[in-house]
């Protein structure tokens, strides 16, 4: 393949500079022992989200201010940063897949998206944030998340544009970047596995001047790596600089950037001979089958507390996806005799860049017996993309020579201004939120007709917690969202295609939290109840360039999540969920009102336990296991039939050779297994059918310094 040359000097680079920051550290240690003295070993920075293994204590993902987690009136989930270094995933949905709520499960094997649902909503075009910025992806250039690039990950759930602006009902996920540490860390990590996967990668981060004020950390990785599907590589090269400058303790000024160049496969879809149904039959062509990925950001935090009462920020960011996919399909040419099948090659190429900047002023104030945090904000952000697109029924040359012919594209200009008031009197904390929205559009569609679109609306929440001396939390919040959507969709009664409407939901919900007294535990219950007007979803029908077509439609979601997670003194850390959701079509095409949506099945549970020995001959061994259990759900909207249920075990296998002997301090041997016993069946979305899938085995080893 045209790039595997690239990536194989970029990886052996990264490999030689990985074995140079080994041995330095050790000729240094030998010249002068005495500056030797305990390793920091957590990678976490703590900024702006405070954790202690699996337990998140607190965050700015609710309030854009730092607020005890469980004293927020509405659901929160987070992954921490030794949740993603036990489970050592591979992509976004991966990271995901024991958290309550999210439905990762939809399209079988396919990691050229962070494809996953939130309470039943997509939310992979405008559910993502990062580092409280939003971050929109086009049709197909996504921006790939990187989970070794992160400290982190929270969800809110439910309607959030209150506070975040354009945003599903469903919530979103806040990826936390990896930031500079005050304290020096080192890491260097080599893996191999299953499907010829080869990856290196390295962390470093501390002060880089005598007096502390300016911090630095990057963070790089390089992989080559096959899959299960013939041709289709997933190869990555990536590297995350930042740097802190903290003049005092009242100004900091963060500066986070990334630049990465990712090739995978350009189709993940299987054969469908009939409807409902999937073959064996891989649908790429290892000729033509890359889809390679080039992203970028940019962008900096700045935070200065002028007094006791105010303190501001303003968060920055511009980033862009170009990019390249090559795909190819199967089609019976004739249709008398469907097991005589002919090929067919695509092109397609795609632009997307983001500009979004928040204004934020804190307040921190008294009225009488009542405390105040509130933040007024102004943000705006910028958005655009180009898609161009081919087809060809005759040959790999042919699609490879052929010009691309523009396809469609679309701006966005969005303006929010907020408020936010979190009011704490005795046990008591209530929350008020409203935020109003002004959004600009211009979309072209293939023949370069232009289209102008004006959206404007208010977004609220309103939430109250009380917090008993039993640490039991109960809360109830409503809140509500709005999302001007990018692309087009097809109308369910004109069949013509059209700029999407903006979709708005509406949210009730009840829980209650309860952080044990003396564990380091938090147990959680949510009902929820959320109608959306307006939702994006795909309809299992392509156009002519092979993309799946999207409609509009009408849901209602509700449901019942319970979470779980702690960290105890002994070493054993559990994080556990369960979801149970019905996810009804009100309004939709025509045989559909009424039924359930695709591929979101009523129950799904999972079980993560990861236990360290910490004494005795065995200390430093770590054993870790998890179940996922996926129920049935519909294959497609007429839930004329069903997907199975299935079940996933996932395994770990670490070794800290430090526990036993300091020499070998902060060097790790890991082992992880992904669907342990193979489990590999079809999933059915939209009607259209993919595989799970199936086991994967790699193993790493570690050296922090």
């Amino acid at each position: 393949m045209p790039f595997r040359s690239l990536f194989r000097s970029l990886t052996l680079t990264l490999m030689g500079t990985s074995a140079l920051f080994w041995i330095t550290p050790q000729a240094v240690a030998q010249e002068a022992p005495t500056l030797l003295q305990r390793l920091e070993v957590e990678a976490e920075s703590d900024d702006i989200l405070v954790q202690d293994g699996y337990v998140a204590e607190q965050g700015r993902i609710g309030t854009k201010v730092d607020t005890p987690i469980v004293e927020i009136p509405q659901s929160i989930s987070v992954v921490t940063q030794d949740q993603i270094e036990d489970q050592k995933p591979r992509t976004l949905n991966e990271a995901l897949s024991y958290t309550a709520g999210a439905n990762p499960n939809s399209f079988g094997f396919d990691s050229r998206y962070d494809a996953f649902y939130l309470r039943g909503f997509p939310a992979y075009y405008n559910g993502i944030f990062r580092d409280g910025l939003r971050q929109y992806n086009g049709p197909s250039a996504w921006f790939k998340t990187e989970p070794y690039g992160i400290e982190g990950l929270t969800v809110l759930k439910g309607p959030a544009s209150s506070l975040y602006g354009v945003s599903g009902p469903g919530g979103i996920v806040n990826l936390v970047t990896k930031r500079p540490k005050d304290e020096r860390f080192r890491e260097i990590e080599f893996l191999g596995g299953t499907h010829d996967r080869y990856q290196t990668a390295f962390d470093l981060s501390g002060p880089a001047n005598e007096e502390g004020t300016i911090l630095y950390r990057l963070t790089g990785l390089g992989r080559l790596s096959g899959t299960e599907l013939a041709g289709y590589p997933d190869d990555k090269f990536y590297l995350a600089p930042a740097i802190t400058f903290q003049p005092d303790e009242d100004t900091k000024l963060t500066v986070l950037g990334e630049i990465s160049r990712a090739v995978t496969g350009g189709t993940a879809f299987f054969y469908n001979p009939s409807y409902g149904q999937v073959s064996n039959i891989y649908n790429g062509d290892p000729a033509w089958n890359d889809f390679t990925g080039i992203q970028g950001r940019i962008g900096y935090e700045f935070e200065h507390r002028f007094n006791d009462v105010l303190t501001v920020r303003q968060n920055l960011r511009f980033n862009m996806v170009d990019a390249d996919l090559e795909y190819s399909g199967h089609y019976p040419p004739d249709r008398t005799n469907p097991d005589v099948l002919a090929r067919y090659w695509g092109h397609y190429k795609e632009d997307m860049k983001n500009f979004v900047v928040d204004n934020i002023a804190q307040f921190e104030f008294d009225t009488g017996p009542v405390s105040h945090v509130a933040v007024a904000g102004l943000d705006y952000g910028w958005s655009d993309y180009e898609a161009h697109n081919g087809i060809s029924y005759i040959s790999v040359d042919d699609i490879a020579a052929m010009p691309l012919a523009f396809s469609g594209g679309q701006s966005m200009h969005q303006a929010g201004i907020y408020l936010h008031d979190q009011m704490r009197w005795n046990d008591f904390t209530l929350f008020a939120s409203g935020r109003y929205d002004w959004v600009e559009s211009r979309s072209t569609d293939h023949q370069f007709k232009e289209t102008d679109q004006s959206d404007r609306a208010f977004s609220g929440r309103l939430g109250l917690s009380y917090r008993t001396e039993w640490g039991i939390i109960p809360y109830a919040n409503y809140s509500t969202s709005f999302s001007p959507n990018l692309g087009f969709v097809y109308d369910s009664a004109t069949n013509e295609r059209r700029v999407a409407r903006p979709t708005k939901g509406e949210q009730v919900e009840v829980g209650v939290k309860y952080e044990i007294p003396g564990y380091n535990a938090v147990l959680g219950a949510a009902y929820f109840n959320i109608d959306q007007t307006d939702g994006v979803v795909y309809d299992g029908t392509f156009d002519s360039a092979g993309n799946q077509r999207q409609r509009q439609l009408d849901l209602n979601s509700r449901g019942l999540e319970l979470e779980a997670n702690a960290s105890f003194d002994n070493g054993f850390g559990l994080i556990a969920s369960y979801t149970h959701m019905r996810m009804k079509i009100e309004r939709g095409a025509a045989g559909t009102e009424g039924n359930e949506l695709s591929s979101t099945p009523n129950h799904i549970l999972s079980l993560w336990g990861h236990y360290t020995f910490r004494d005795g001959p065995v200390a430093g061994l770590g054993l870790g296991a998890g179940v996922r259990y996926v129920g049935e759900s519909y294959g497609d909207d007429l839930n004329s039939f069903k997907n199975e249920d299935r079940v996933f075990v996932d395994a770990a296998l670490s070794y800290d050779f430090g526990a036993n002997n300091p020499k070998l301090e902060g060097l790790m041997l890991q082992v992880n297994a992904k669907n342990l016993f193979d489990e590999r069946k079809p999933i059915c979305t939209a009607g259209n059918c993919y595989w799970d899938e199936g086991r994967s085995v790699f193993g790493s080893l570690r050296y922090r310094f």
